[in-house]
Formats: C-alpha cells, sequence, structure tokens
C-alpha cells in the first residue's frame, strides 16, 4: 500500500478559478466592474496573502458597502462556494484508491475554509482522509503535518508520495523527509537549485498515474 499525500489548491482543485469565480459575482452584486478582479487577483497571490490583507487592499480602493469582517466573510466564500472537482480527476482518485493506495489530503490553511472547499467539491468521497495544518498546529513544509497524514489512515511515510503545487511547501516538506513528490508546474520553470521534485507533472490526473505506475 502506498499513503499517496496531495495539496488541495490548485492542484486537487483549481482555486484561483473559484475564487475569480466568486469574485466576479461580488463585484457584480455590489455594482462594482469587473475589471477590479485583476488586481485583486494580484494581491490575493494564490490565496496565500491573508484575508484581512486582502480585504484592507479592496477597502482602500472600493466601497463595496461592507465593513471588513463582512467582506473577509465573503472572500472566504468565493472560494469555498465555487470549489469545483473536475470529472477526471475524481476518476483518477477512484483508481489510485481501488489499486489499493490511501489517498489523504494534506493543506494548509483555517479548518472551517478548507473543509468547505473539500466538502463543496465532493473530493470527501474520493479521498481516505483530509489533514488541515490548523487542526495539526503545523503548516507544511513542517513534518508534523506529513507525519499526521501517515497516522490517519495507519499508514508510513516509507511508502509515501507527495504531490502539490508549491515548491516552498509541498516539494520542499517531501524532500526533507526524503518522501518522493511529483510537482505540478502549471506553466511554470522549477527554479530552486538546492533540492527538486522527484517528478514533474503538468496535471494532477499526469502526476496522480505517475504515482500509481511507479
Amino acid at each position: 500500500m502506498t499513503l499517496l499525500m496531495t495539496d488541495l489548491d490548485n492542484t486537487l482543485i483549481d482555486r484561483d478559478a473559484g475564487f475569480r469565480t466568486g469574485l466576479l459575482a461580488l463585484l457584480a452584486d455590489r455594482g462594482a466592474p469587473a475589471g477590479h478582479a485583476d488586481w485583486i487577483m494580484a494581491v490575493d497571490d494564490r490565496g496565500y496573502t491573508p484575508r484581512p490583507v486582502v480585504a484592507e487592499a479592496i477597502l482602500d480602493r472600493l466601497d463595496l458597502g461592507l465593513g471588513e469582517g463582512d467582506l473577509i466573510q465573503a472572500l472566504l466564500r468565493c472560494s469555498q462556494d465555487n470549489a469545483r472537482l473536475a470529472p477526471e480527476t475524481a476518476a483518477a482518485l477512484d483508481r489510485a484508491r481501488a489499486a489499493g493506495h490511501r489517498v489523504v489530503i494534506v493543506t494548509n490553511g483555517p479548518v472551517a475554509n478548507q473543509t468547505a472547499k473539500i466538502r463543496n467539491a465532493g473530493l470527501d468521497r474520493h479521498v481516505d482522509a483530509a489533514i488541515v495544518s490548523e487542526a495539526v498546529g503545523a503548516d507544511k513544509p513542517e513534518p508534523a503535518i506529513f507525519h499526521a497524514a501517515a497516522a490517519a489512515v495507519d499508514g508510513s511515510l516509507e511508502d509515501a508520495w507527495m504531490i502539490g503545487d508549491r515548491d516552498d511547501a509541498d516539494i520542499l516538506g517531501a524532500h526533507r523527509l526524503g518522501v518522493p513528490s511529483v510537482w505540478l508546474h502549471l506553466g511554470r520553470e522549477w527554479a530552486r537549485a538546492d533540492y527538486r521534485p522527484t517528478h514533474t507533472a503538468g496535471s494532477i490526473v499526469e502526476a496522480i498515474d505517475h504515482v500509481v505506475n511507479a
């Protein structure tokens, strides 16, 4: 049995596409031009900018008729409510589990936010467990979150793989633990000189199938 650990945002789901969809709806609902979405997406930085910082940037430039707290909640809902699982990704996850692999989502972020995305995307029906950094008290690339993933399915990191799009979280964490990894390049070039992923893939389906067939 192989432990297949995988990131959530921009790996299993296209988090950025979902956030943009929700953001465009929010702007339209508040009577703001859709053109503001581009700079907000830049501030958002693929979800890695804290929500209060994104909200403050928006409030400095736009009057959406929302206070900071309500705007933060609206931003969270943008990604939560629009989390979608592609059918081909679901099928790849099902193939991995049918082949005897245990699949565990390993994601940084608040429990409520990440759990809502997993549930709304329907991912809970295609994985064995999900580990969220807030619940563990450790973010990727810290070892504790990966050990928690293995413990969740009574597995071992000795026969594990890690899939993800972040060099500084997913791949670095795997590298430090000696765990093989697959990096989703998403059109980017690998820039690190001190470590590298075991394999590079252009899609999550390709990445999962590589692990299954390794």
